[in-house]
């Protein structure tokens, strides 16, 4: 038998791949799909993904033909490869139970947040001048490559200093790339401990929310209370 070429589809990331190194393969802003095939679902059914946790990251690139580290991506962009690839395999029918109530909606309907793609600079950095101290930052969207760092550094601080804190000040060393254009990580972390004031500190945190790319996973139940879309194992096999 002939090898079956897959039909593909192309799926626009909501960074339009700004936020990524020029030479990155996300700079193009698209990433290629192929339809999900039987094949995939045994990675959906693998008991032994699943109970490691990586079970949705090893669909993706099984989807993405491991054209490029998926743990490379943003949580934003990933999102709507996610978003992708249950339109793909399943349709756009997606039905999940909030509170003892069955939700139907059209996941075709989603939309990317509003992205300011003049914000990054040609390295995928954003500028930020700290309001109270007026200094100027740059910093970069995180990836699940460094929330996954962040995750574990966090865990180390817990074990050895006996303290579960850490996690506003670990977060932004991995984020602030440069402050008033010095971009030794040393004089960064410094900055960070001692002398990044608590109203920049928020400020920045909050910004970076604001403008942070991702598609709109917000739902608006009948009664008038706005949920967070779930995306789980569910999402991508409905009769799971």
């Amino acid at each position: 038998m002939e090898d079956i070429k897959f039909p593909t589809e192309m799926v626009e990331l909501p960074s339009k791949g700004l936020i990524y190194p020029k030479d990155h393969p996300l700079r193009s802003g698209k990433v290629e799909m192929k339809y999900m095939t039987a094949k995939e679902e045994d990675i959906l059914t693998n008991q032994n993904l699943i109970e490691k946790g990586i079970v949705l990251e090893r669909l993706l690139e099984a989807l993405t033909m491991k054209k490029f580290d998926v743990k490379d991506m943003s949580t934003g962009d990933k999102n709507a490869i996610f978003m992708g690839a249950r339109i793909l395999g399943y349709g756009a029918e997606y039905k999940f139970e909030y509170d003892g109530e069955e939700i139907v909606m059209d996941l075709s309907t989603i939309e990317p947040k509003p992205f300011d793609t003049s914000l990054p600079d040609e390295d995928g950095y954003i500028n930020f001048t700290l309001p109270k101290s007026q200094l100027d930052i740059k910093f970069k969207i995180l990836t699940e490559s460094d929330e996954n760092k962040i995750k574990n550094e966090i865990k180390s601080l817990s074990k050895f200093k006996g303290n579960s804190g850490g996690e506003v000040t670990t977060r932004l060393k991995y984020q602030i790339v440069s402050v008033s254009d010095n971009s030794d990580k040393s004089e960064i972390k410094s900055f960070i401990e001692n002398n990044l004031l608590a109203q920049d500190s928020r400020a920045l945190r909050k910004y970076i929310k604001e403008i942070s790319p991702d598609v709109d996973l917000a739902y608006t139940l009948d009664s008038g209370k706005e949920i967070s879309i779930p995306i789980s194992l569910n999402f991508f096999w409905p009769d799971l």
